[in-house]
């Protein structure tokens, strides 16, 4: 069974190379009602053992789509605001006041987000998670709890509608 919220955050992962770290995310979404869409390629299926294992028995409850590219997902979901978190934004994801609905965008686990999808997106929709200098990165399904997280903290941690 799918449990979803009225109006739920959408978390996008681009390209993902992980198994774990997509099945982490599987997990984390399917705890907090949030909608997961998946651009491919993808550097695994979705079935490997090792998406499946750190998912553990989540899947049936998360709510997972499969897009073969990212202006398809546009199409078809149309986010009302998306927000694509990488380490070149300038603006940190704290400083950001999230409405239900909104939709977090996250690169390959070895590039980010490409430039081209970059371009897409105003400079204040642009956020990143403040690191250490010189730091290169946090772990994917780290840096989507945090930001998750404090979305679903704005709102109270209740059901979004």
């Amino acid at each position: 069974m799918i449990m979803t919220l009225g109006k739920t955050y959408n978390v996008v992962l681009y390209e993902p190379e992980i198994p774990p770290n997509t099945g982490n995310i599987i997990r984390l979404c399917a705890n907090g009602g949030f909608h997961l869409h998946l651009i491919k390629p993808l550097g695994f299926e979705l079935d490997e053992a090792r998406v499946k294992r750190a998912g553990l028995d989540y899947h049936h409850m998360a709510h997972v789509k499969e897009y073969n590219s990212f202006d398809e997902f546009l199409e078809q979901v149309k986010p009302s605001r998306w927000f694509a978190c990488t380490t070149k934004g300038s603006v940190t994801y704290s400083d950001v006041a999230y409405e239900a609905g909104d939709t977090f965008v996250f690169g390959p686990e070895t590039r980010g987000l490409p430039a081209s999808l970059l371009a897409q997106v105003p400079k204040e929709h642009q956020i990143r998670i403040p690191m250490l200098p010189h730091s290169r990165s946090l772990n994917l399904s780290n840096a989507v709890a945090i930001i998750l997280y404090d979305a679903w903290r704005q709102q109270g941690f209740s059901e979004i509608s």
